[in-house]
């Protein structure tokens, strides 16, 4: 046993390695799909209102042309890599909470009168509604798990593990409206006015079933992170340095206060200029734009293009307040030293980034993604199913299509055109069309190496790992359970839904 456990640690790849190889496979089986012709057709709507009859198949890069733009796209394409710009940003601002010390009195009195599985419910229910802000959630609550778990005495993996799964699971689940699904709207308009010309789709149509299954969803990931990750993953050994007692000072206490108020101070200011029509308020919006959604999170939006700056701002304020409290910043050289703190010894996740942004682009260039989800929509086209049957095989396809095109807007805008008419043929309304296909890529949003995001979870990961054992593989393990019970969970909210008839939203049901 102990010769074949010694063969497996010698064959096991580090995650970098492990992109490698993908980047290698990836190429490889482009030539071989270009070479057989592959290729799929799905239907769109043009801005006329008509179908469209649209052609994708894969592009080979085994060859000198495919060679030369991986070449010459390389540096761009990671420079241009939206993770890595927000993980840096946003280290900044948790650097100097952390090298404070606000970070270790905050945590402190967050847990030190919660139970483990309510600080857990907390996290988890906090990624779930972060959604809001869309992938920058990401970018914020990973780092965030991990260091609420390891100052609550917790290993930060556990951390890490449980926010990343309530994110990724959490995908579908909106309370409020945010920029994507004001993109999918438009999709689902245009493909129900088809069959449908007047029909119309309000904000609140999904609100009811929403407010169920993030409540829903933050038990289940509570339940496995507790029942079934923790014991797992084992106790965090502290470094040597890090004391494991904590107690609160009248400077610590004093710190905390001053700098918690200075923050709401901020955040009010950033909430003002976010209300449309108060004097000399709506500053961040794009007031061009009509609905108050694209106002906030359109393109042009200050909000929008500056939120990364605006919340790593808030962290420099809340530890720089902090800090100066307590006499840990006495110097703008100690301000630029915390400031600096979290990036210390970042060189593997650097690469490790690097070498995932070098996958999910050659990914993307051999169109691959889309010709899987393309024939998935035709499968759904031609399947014949109505009812419970409908549901289920929109709900896998969906789940299918995200592995290969984790991008919920381009998934949607090859499987609406033909998901969406056939549903209401079927009877269900457009609305509850989009909630399935929501619902089946919440299942695998989490397990897929092409979602932009999943490489943060690995270089999290990677950075609280005490040996060099992890592997890519190995840490989406660790998310299987939480994919399964997302399913079970799904699959029985729309079910239930769909048979009772129960209202998704205010003005909307199952039933067209």
């Amino acid at each position: 046993m102990r010769r074949i456990r010694r063969i497996r640690e010698k064959i096991v790849l580090h995650p970098i390695m492990t992109f490698v190889v993908l980047i290698f496979s990836v190429v490889l089986l482009s030539g071989i799909l270009h070479f057989f012709d592959v290729n799929a057709t799905y239907n769109r709507v043009t801005s006329t209102g008509a179908y469209a009859t649209e052609l994708v198949y894969v592009e080979s890069l085994l060859n000198v042309e495919g060679l030369r733009f991986i070449f010459s796209n390389t540096v761009s394409n990671f420079a241009a890599f939206a993770p890595l710009s927000m993980l840096l940003i946003v280290l900044i601002g948790f650097g100097i909470m952390d090298k404070t010390g606000f970070l270790d009195t905050f945590f402190y009195l967050l847990t030190n009168r919660m139970s483990k599985r309510m600080v857990t419910f907390s996290l988890a229910l906090m990624c779930i509604l972060a959604s809001i802000i869309g992938d920058f959630s990401f970018a914020v609550m990973i780092p965030f798990a991990a260091l609420l778990f390891k100052y609550g005495k917790r290993h930060p993996k556990v951390g890490i593990i449980c926010a990343f799964a309530a994110l990724s699971c959490g995908v579908g689940i909106n309370i409020v409206m945010n920029a994507v699904d004001a993109s999918l709207i438009d999709f689902t308009l245009s493909s129900a006015h088809l069959l449908a010309p007047e029909y119309t789709l309000n904000v609140y149509a999904s609100l009811f079933i929403m407010i169920f299954a993030s409540i829903a969803l933050a038990l289940i990931i509570t339940s496995v992170t507790e029942k079934i990750i923790a014991p797992k993953i084992g106790r965090f050994e502290l470094d040597e340095d890090e004391d494991d007692s904590i107690g609160l000072s009248k400077r610590e206490k004093k710190a905390i206060i001053i700098s918690v108020f200075c923050g709401l101070v901020y955040v009010l200011i950033i909430g003002y200029n976010i209300i449309p029509g108060l004097p000399f308020s709506g500053n961040l919006l794009d007031n061009s734009q009509h609905f108050y959604i694209d106002k906030l999170f359109g393109y042009n939006s200050f909000f929008n293009q500056g939120f990364v700056f605006i919340v790593t701002f808030l962290f420099i304020i809340l530890g720089l307040s902090y800090g100066s409290v307590t006499r840990s910043i006495k110097s703008h050289r100690d301000f630029c030293t915390s400031l600096s703190h979290s990036l210390d010894g970042v060189g593997k996740v650097i690469l490790l980034i690097l070498m995932a942004s070098m996958f999910i682009f050659i990914f993307k260039a051999t169109n691959i993604g889309p010709v899987v989800v393309a024939a998935l929509s035709t499968l759904v086209h031609n399947s014949g199913f109505t009812g419970i049957a409908l549901i289920i095989l929109t709900f896998i396809v969906s789940a299918i299509s995200t592995i290969v095109l984790p991008g919920t807007a381009a998934k949607w805008a090859i499987l609406s055109g033909n998901v969406v008419p056939v549903f209401m043929n079927a009877g269900m309304s457009p609305t509850f069309a989009t909630i399935v296909f929501r619902a089946g890529e919440s299942i695998t949003y989490a397990l897929t190496p092409m979602m932009a995001y999943f490489v943060l979870y690995i270089a999290f990961m990677e950075l609280y790992s005490k040996d060099d054992h992890d592997t890519l593989f190995g840490n989406i393990r660790h998310l299987m359970p939480y994919a399964i019970y997302t399913l079970i969970l799904w699959l029985i909210i729309l079910i239930a839904f769909y048979i009772i008839g129960i209202p998704l939203g205010i003005g909307s049901t199952p039933a067209l």
